[in-house]
C-alpha cells in the first residue's frame, strides 16, 4: 500500500506564498533541490490542485539533458515520469503528459488509489492537501522551512484539523532551510 505524502516549502511562519502571491523566496538551492529529488524518486503519482499544477507544468518542457543545473534536469526527469491527477472544476484539459483531470476530490477514490499503488503518492497545493489531511488520508507531512518570515499569505497547513504527528526525520541545510518529516498518527 502506498503512502500519501504532503510536502511543501514554507516560510518560518508557515506560508507557502506571501500575501502578494509570491514565492520566489522559496526557490531551493542546489543542496536542498538534490535532497528534494531524492525524496521525489519514490513518488509514482502527484495529486495537484489547479494552481500548483499550473506552476509545475514548467517541468514538462524543461530539458532533462541540457545546460541547466543537473539537479533541475534530474527533477524534470522525475516529474515527467510520474502520473498526475489534477483536481479542478475549471481546467478544461491537461497540458502535460500522463495527466488526468478530476472535477471533485473523492476521499474514497484516494483510499482506493493508495491501496492499488505500488509507489507513493504526493499531494501538492495547500488547499487540496488540507482536504486530504482533514479526511485522514495523509500518512506523512514533509515541510521545508525557509529562514524568512513573510507575515501573511496562504498557509501550508489547514485550519480546523487536529493531527497528531510523530517526528521521523529532520535535516538542516547550509542555507538555513530546515526539513522536518512527520508520520501522522491516528
Amino acid at each position: 500500500m502506498a503512502k500519501l505524502i504532503y510536502s511543501a516549502i514554507a516560510s518560518l511562519d508557515q506560508y507557502i506564498v506571501d500575501k502578494n502571491g509570491k514565492f520566489d523566496w522559496a526557490a531551493p538551492d542546489s543542496e536542498v533541490h538534490a535532497f528534494v529529488n531524492d525524496l521525489e524518486r519514490e513518488i509514482g503519482t502527484y495529486l495537484y490542485g489547479r494552481k500548483i499544477y499550473e506552476v509545475m507544468t514548467y517541468w514538462e518542457t524543461h530539458p532533462v539533458d541540457g545546460d541547466s543545473p543537473l539537479v533541475e534536469n534530474d527533477f524534470a526527469k522525475i516529474w515527467q515520469a510520474a502520473e498526475k491527477i489534477v483536481f479542478s472544476r475549471t481546467l478544461a484539459k491537461a497540458s502535460t503528459a500522463k495527466t488526468r483531470i478530476e472535477r471533485t476530490f473523492d476521499p474514497d477514490a484516494i483510499r482506493k488509489l493508495k491501496e492499488q499503488s505500488s509507489r507513493d503518492i504526493s499531494v501538492g497545493g495547500a488547499e487540496l492537501a488540507g482536504e486530504a489531511i482533514r479526511a485522514g488520508l495523509v500518512d506523512e507531512i514533509q515541510l521545508f522551512f525557509h529562514p524568512i518570515v513573510v507575515g501573511g499569505g496562504r498557509r501550508a497547513l489547514p485550519d480546523g484539523a487536529l493531527v497528531r504527528l510523530e517526528l521521523l526525520d529532520e535535516q538542516r541545510f547550509e542555507s538555513g532551510v530546515v526539513y522536518v518529516r512527520y508520520r501522522t498518527r491516528t
